[in-house]
């Protein structure tokens, strides 16, 4: 790309600092109330470091002092670094979802960016949301910006096997519902699973955003795989640092970079990696914002013969520092490269293409296997499947890669619960009528219903059924599931019920039938039975009547365009503030 280096008068900071009149001097006053010599903010580009550190985010607990590390590398460059706290979205901790404050973070993010005087922006997040979150926000913002995974949490060990979070928890639970798992091992399994800081250390929603994210072009080549703690980690944080100072100085902002061919590399990655289900919402979202229309149809045909390459829960036996070892995203790269858009602009100011080759011709792991080749995949059946018919009008999704093949073709009665408090009532009674061959329904899990849209899909195996040996079932709601878990769970069901879907009008009893490959999920109903039960249909109340809730559910899309609001898409020069 060919590089315009800004003037020190260009940078959007000196609108607030140079000017010779009274508002500027109050500027420059309080800044040096702060303690901050006039020296120091003056002639420097000035970067806002958007970090979503929390004492209730585990996944985050690190980055408050990898913050000081940013800031280490933004001084060393010549830049003045400040630091400016936002909404941390730790999945665990935060109720009833992370997924109804994402848009509250884009919001943030691209807010502190246009009102104060930043030139350049390094973003920290990880966990699920946030990581779609800032990028959102710094998108719509379209200041240089340069993204700083938090990085997977380490691995532990139980009974001689790998262990870590999220597909782990979801497998010994099942245990000790069956009966399998003492509770003294249960607590500690509870003590020792998530042994550091970090992300979920399974190919969840964490590890696939942050690493389509960095195949859009976003990170540092690599940053994506580090382990939360490991010491390349820190280093890597001081080059993040460092890089978003030459960005301001070469104005490489996204909109000079991001378009459809880096969209559609990260896509690729998702599918090599085995993604999470979730990505296909946030990446839908993410290219909004940049002005590139994406349809799940898109998304299907980017990705089609794509195998799933990495060799990591959930659809693989491997765990994030495995991944880290075989040589990280780079490597994956490396392997799908005939499917990449090499050409492709990143944040290092070079090509996609280059930064592989610079990986390639470096020294490369021997003896890993948590990648595989193209010709030994972990999985041909890829890691999403998008479903239509008349259950599913405007789409649903399917993770094939971490289902069941014998449930890839399946008809069964279905079993509906309305919510998900009258499914956690019912699920486990021993009178419930239900056998392996029965489709569990949820609805009311959408993002209006719920609302929110939940990690309530992945609906548990009733435990009559577990105590027979059953671990797998056809599961059904527009609901999403966390990117940790496995099963052959139907989701995104679009439009959803609240809305008037056509889960909405099914009762147990009905017949289901679910062919993957042929991409349907249909009701066993003619057009006439349902449509005199829509008749019958009524929507319920938004009980929400104030804040932030209230204005997520009137102006939320469905899952098929990327529960985002309308308001907010595509790049818009940033709006500065009326005294300019």
């Amino acid at each position: 790309m060919q590089q315009k280096l800004k003037q020190l008068s260009e940078l959007r900071s000196q609108r607030w600092l140079a000017p010779d009149d009274m508002r500027s001097f109050a500027h420059r006053q309080r800044l040096q109330q702060m303690g901050l010599r006039r020296e120091e903010f003056m002639s420097r580009p000035v970067i806002g470091i958007i970090n979503t550190w929390s004492d209730l985010s585990p996944c985050h607990a690190h980055l408050r002092e990898r913050a000081e590390a940013v800031k280490r590398g933004i001084l060393q460059a010549g830049g003045m670094p400040f630091e400016l706290p936002a909404m941390s979205l730790g999945e665990v901790m935060v109720k009833p979802t992370t997924m109804i404050y994402r848009n509250f973070l884009a919001m943030e993010t691209e807010e502190l960016l246009r009102s104060l005087p930043i030139d350049g922006a390094v973003l920290m997040g990880g966990c699920d949301k946030t990581t779609p979150g800032l990028l959102m926000g710094a998108l719509s913002a379209d200041l240089p910006c340069i993204f700083v995974p938090a990085g997977p949490m380490l691995n532990d060990r139980h009974r001689g096997q790998a262990v870590g979070a999220g597909t782990h928890t979801k497998k010994f639970w099942d245990e000790y519902v069956a009966g399998n798992i003492e509770q003294p091992e249960w607590i500690s399994l509870e003590a020792r699973m998530t042994r550091a800081p970090g992300t979920c250390n399974t190919m969840g929603t964490a590890s696939t955003m942050t690493s389509i994210v960095e195949a859009m072009g976003f990170t540092l080549p690599g940053a994506t795989s580090i382990p939360a703690m490991d010491a390349s980690h820190t280093r890597m944080c001081s080059s993040s640092g460092e890089r978003i100072v030459g960005m301001v100085w070469e104005d490489l902002k996204p909109s000079r970079f991001f378009n459809r061919k880096s969209v559609e590399n990260g896509i690729v990655t998702y599918m090599a990696l085995g993604g999470s289900t979730n990505a296909a919402i946030h990446t839908i979202a993410i290219a909004g914002r940049g002005n590139v229309p994406l349809t799940l149809d898109d998304i299907a045909r980017v990705g089609k013969n794509i195998p799933v390459l990495a060799d990591v829960f959930p659809s693989g036996k491997r765990l994030m520092e495995d991944f880290y070892y075989a040589g990280g995203l780079p490597a994956l790269l490396s392997g799908v490269k005939e499917f990449l858009s090499l050409d492709c602009v990143t944040v290092t100011g070079t090509t996609l293409g280059e930064n592989i080759a610079r990986f390639e011709s470096g020294q490369r792991p021997q003896g890993e296997d948590a990648i595989r080749p193209l010709n030994d995949p972990v999985s041909e059946r890829g890691a999403l499947g998008v479903l239509r018919g008349n259950l599913a009008p405007n789409g649903a999704v399917i993770k094939p890669s971490a289902a069941s093949p014998h449930l890839m073709k399946h008809r069964g009665r279905a079993l509906v619960f309305d919510s998900i408090a009258e499914m956690n009532a019912k699920i486990h009674s021993p009178d419930l009528d239900v056998d392996a061959d029965t489709v569990l329904v949820l609805r009311g899990g959408g993002p209006i219903g719920a609302p929110g849209m939940p990690e309530w899909g992945n609906l548990p195996i009733p435990k009559k059924l577990l105590a027979a040996g059953v671990r797998d079932m056809v599961r059904i709601s527009d609901a999403r599931m966390s990117g940790t878990h496995y099963g052959t769970c139907v989701l995104h069901v679009s439009p959803e019920s609240a809305a008037g879907g056509p889960l909405a009008l099914i009762r147990t009893g009905d017949m289901i039938e679910l062919d993957v490959e042929a991409g349907r999920l249909d009701v066993m109903l003619s057009d006439e039975e349902l449509a005199r039960r829509r008749e019958d249909w009524r929507a319920p109340p938004n009980p929400r009547k104030r804040g932030y809730i209230r204005l997520y559910v009137e102006q939320v899309s469905q899952a098929d365009k990327g529960c985002d609001f309308d308001f907010l898409t595509g790049f818009e020069e940033p709006v500065e503030p009326s005294i300019f």
